[in-house]
């Protein structure tokens, strides 16, 4: 295949988006050239899992007291090593880490970024599909880089997000104020190629996608209005039940095929399982940006101010439409 037939790169189209902004800097470029770079790496190690001896638990656990994955360190140290010595990144904060990490060559730099390594890491195991998730902010002016504060912002602070799809194919979906937009990853050649440019969730669609076997914990709202999803009696009607139990995975559907996903929380655990900072605003602003809607049942999810850097929350996201069904739902 001639060099002429392929679509855009994703450093292609990073440029192009900078030339509309009207910016010089090259920074963006920059800064995603590393993170698709970390992508690749990542994408290496899930496809060797079970040659490279990444699979299983590495015999620890992190902040929220859960397994750590091997695949959790390796991905965690990929994106550390990809970001730092670019001049850009001040600090990151990470799932995997229970405090900022500050980049030694940019301090004071330009950004700063919540990922979440490798979400839905125990999956590799079986050989379900994982990902990937991150946001990028701006730094605050006169915060220190290893200061909290730099991170415990809402959702509306973001300025690009996405994540990666470590799948039968990898993808890379990037996100900003223009448009979502999905680049899938040749890997004869080693770069990402744009094959679903302005992605639109549609409305409606016809499944909705939670972890029923949860539903004795929820509280009676909550079950009651999964039971009405079950039998195509609930909002906007969806019938259908998929659950990968990889985040990403499920939320990448419902982008690409419209529905719901839901992750509620329960009696005893109000506020849910997901992250805040590092699953739900970056999927939220995607999801957001190509039309669909996310909120915790009652409020959006990007107007939250979180107080703790691994604070938890409840999460309804997907076409418009069925969320905005939910939250009336809910507040019956």
């Amino acid at each position: 295949m001639t060099l002429s037939r392929y679509p855009l790169t994703l450093s292609g189209h990073l440029f192009r988006r900078q030339a509309m902004k009207g910016s010089t800097t090259g920074r963006f470029s920059r800064l995603f050239a590393r993170m698709d770079l970390a992508a690749r790496i990542i994408a290496r190690e899930v496809n060797r899992a079970a040659l490279g001896d990444v699979l299983g638990a590495a015999g620890a656990t992190n902040v929220q007291g859960e397994d750590v994955q091997k695949l959790d360190e390796i991905g965690n140290q990929v994106f550390l090593d990809a970001l730092s010595n670019t001049g850009l990144v001040a600090a990151v904060a990470s799932e995997e880490m229970e405090d900022p990490y500050v980049f030694t060559d940019a301090p004071d730099g330009p950004y700063v970024m919540c990922f979440d390594p490798v979400d839905g890491s125990s999956n590799i195991d079986v050989d379900v599909t994982i990902g990937s998730i991150f946001s990028l902010l701006r730094t605050r002016p006169g915060v220190a880089a290893d200061d909290p504060a730099q991170f415990l912002r809402p959702g509306t602070d973001i300025i690009a997000a996405g994540y990666i799809v470590y799948g039968p194919s990898t993808m890379f979906v990037y996100a900003d104020d223009i448009s979502v937009d999905a680049f899938t990853l040749e890997r004869s050649i080693g770069a990402f190629f744009l094959t679903h440019p302005d992605i639109r969730i549609p409305s409606g669609g016809s499944v909705y996608s939670v972890n029923e076997a949860n539903s004795p914990k929820w509280p009676p709202a909550m079950q009651s209005l999964v039971a009405g999803l079950r039998a195509g009696s609930g909002p906007e009607t969806p019938s259908t039940a998929r659950y990968v139990g990889s985040l990403v995975a499920d939320v990448h559907r419902t982008l690409l095929k419209g529905g719901l996903y839901l992750y509620p929380g329960e009696v005893k655990k109000p506020h849910g399982k997901l992250r805040l900072l590092y699953e739900a605003a970056p999927l939220a602003y995607v999801v957001e940006r190509a039309g669909g809607r996310a909120t915790d049942g009652t409020t959006r999810i990007l107007d939250k101010v979180p107080q703790r850097l691994h604070e938890r929350t409840p999460l309804f996201i997907g076409s418009p439409d069925q969320v905005e069904a939910v939250e009336r739902e809910l507040a019956r």
